[in-house]
């Protein structure tokens, strides 16, 4: 016997009134044997949301708990990337090393050690594009198939919701993953142009090429590092981006808990503290 199919109907057409049989009776419209009693499954809408209804069905809560959400990922960024005089961040002390790393390479003799070290940097920013683009696979498939999420929304006692705000609070996430994959594969490639300025660089000590081409050796290796740091926050936020999945009081919490965890990091961490000598005083 093929399942009983659930009657779909067009927009705007109401259900039918079902038809009252006695015991024993059969229905003129439907057999007994695929809808035993009056068991019979309701019509199921094909009608999509409007762009109103879907609007609607966002709170002002929602809205808040977003825009806080890309206001933190954006200022945290800029404040990372243009810190103040007095208290620079590590990315920022970094970046000195780096142009530091490579004036000293025209006066090297071997750079085995430096072309490993720019190898290992390089494998770095492929590893995480992997395994971002993994991820984006995974909530990708939870978009296509949102059963799950709802189940768990009823364990835990929330209120029910249609699957397209499901399916746009995992998009969210997936932006996030997004824009991560892309900043990791452009770092991949800077530090490969990195490495291809780096090999131009005259093994003559006294050459005159040989201090302007590793001052734009060191430029572009911060830039594949700013590249890199980028994508790194972008995965803290898909972090935080879950967390709409729980409602928007809770995406709000885990982005302030990623936005302080990022910024204690980069401005009062024990590693920044080492680079600046701080803890050696």
């Amino acid at each position: 016997m093929k399942p009983a199919q659930i009657p779909r109907l067009a927009c705007g057409v109401k259900p039918a009134r079902a038809r009252h049989t006695h015991p024993g009776q059969t229905s003129p419209l439907r057999p007994a044997s695929a809808f035993p009693m009056d068991a019979r499954p309701p019509p199921v809408s094909s009608c999509p949301m409007t762009p109103a209804q879907i609007l609607s069905a966002f709170t002002l809560a929602d809205i808040a708990a977003v825009a806080l959400l890309l206001v933190a990922a954006l200022a945290t960024g800029l404040l990372i990337e243009h810190p103040p005089r007095d208290r620079r961040s590590v990315s920022a002390l970094m970046a000195d090393y780096r142009r530091e790393w490579m004036r000293q390479i025209p006066a090297r003799d071997g750079r085995i050690f430096d072309a490993t070290i720019l190898t290992n940097l390089r494998q770095g920013t492929a590893f995480f594009a992997s395994t971002v683009l993994i991820s984006i696979g995974g909530v990708l498939a939870l978009v296509g198939n949102t059963t799950p999420l709802q189940g768990l929304a009823e364990d835990i006692a929330l209120q029910d919701a249609p699957a397209l705000l499901w399916q746009i609070k995992l998009l969210t996430v997936v932006a996030f993953l997004a824009q991560a994959f892309l900043k990791f594969v452009w770092s991949n490639r800077i530090f490969g142009y990195c490495a291809v300025m780096m090999a131009a660089i005259p093994l003559d000590p006294t050459d005159p090429l040989g201090p302007p081409r590793a001052i734009r050796a060191g430029e572009l290796l911060v830039r594949a590092a700013i590249n890199f740091n980028r994508g790194l926050r972008a995965v803290y936020y898909a972090i935080a981006a879950l967390g709409w999945l729980l409602g928007p009081w809770a995406l709000m919490l885990t982005t302030l808990l990623i936005t302080a965890t990022l910024l204690s990091r980069e401005f009062a961490s024990a590693s920044r503290n080492l680079m600046t000598g701080e803890d050696l005083r």
